[in-house]
């Protein structure tokens, strides 16, 4: 078990990436602190995890859930892992966009990636024993989707976020990677990209693997990025892409 005794936080887990970072984590022996506004959708699995899970309810974007949180993480020697997971989309022309949109999704995607980060790390620093932070990123951190600005513009950022954040922390030992995912069957990615089945054929067509991946692929990303497997990784981005960033065109689908 990689991550014996360890303490993770894990934003944005009660479904999609974020909950099967949890059962990853779980499996490998960690505890971990499960950050959501909504647990309803994890209801269904939550009892197999419970004797090594924390709940706390309330958005990423609350000061009070931060605080909640790395109290529940001081009861198991404070936190050695953060998965800054939560994410929201709105889909809107760049001409339609309204502000208030725009800052609802930089203020979850971005500003609390941020907040937490800073948080946790300072929790790091007074334990004296280092960690490791893994921020969630996306492909369309390179790519670009027309209708989805800024949720396009917060993961670019995440991905500058980490590489100052590795720089700035590698002298306490902590490590700080991204991981950016392509088109993974969550709950996120149906709302966003995948609303028909012209919407998913044309998905697969740009995907060499010709497949969406699975969040627990993901999942699998997180646990080596936060295991001393992964000890010389810091301010990297991984792209578990199913090819996507490799290809310049089309492919054909039978």
């Amino acid at each position: 078990m990689k991550l014996k005794d360890q303490c993770a936080i894990v934003t944005g887990a009660g479904q999609g990436i974020g909950a099967a970072c949890v059962r990853r984590f779980v499996s490998e022996g960690a505890f971990v602190v499960m950050v959501d506004q909504d647990f309803g959708p994890a209801h269904r699995w939550l009892d197999s995890v419970q004797a090594q899970t924390r709940l706390i309810t309330g958005s990423v974007t609350s000061q009070q859930a931060i605080d909640h949180a790395l109290e529940a993480a001081a009861l198991k020697g404070g936190p050695s892992i953060l998965v800054n997971n939560a994410g929201i989309t709105h889909a809107a022309s760049f001409l339609d966009l309204d502000i208030a949109d725009f800052d609802r999704v930089m203020e979850v995607n971005l500003r609390s990636y941020f907040r937490w980060g800073q948080a946790v790390a300072r929790s790091m620093v007074k334990q004296s024993r280092g960690g490791s932070i893994i921020n969630m990123s996306s492909v369309n951190a390179v790519l670009a989707i027309a209708e989805q600005v800024p949720y396009v513009i917060s993961k670019g950022a995440v991905n500058q976020l980490t590489k100052v954040m590795a720089l700035g922390l590698a002298p306490h030992n902590i490590r700080v990677n991204a991981i950016g995912p392509g088109t993974i069957a969550t709950e996120l990615a149906k709302q966003a990209v995948l609303g028909s089945e012209a919407a998913r054929q044309k998905i697969l067509s740009r995907t060499p693997l010709r497949r969406m991946g699975e969040p627990e692929e993901i999942a699998s990303v997180a646990a080596f990025l936060a295991s001393e497997d992964a000890s010389y990784f810091t301010g990297q981005t991984l792209y578990p892409d199913g090819g996507r960033l490799a290809l310049n065109y089309s492919v054909a689908l039978e």
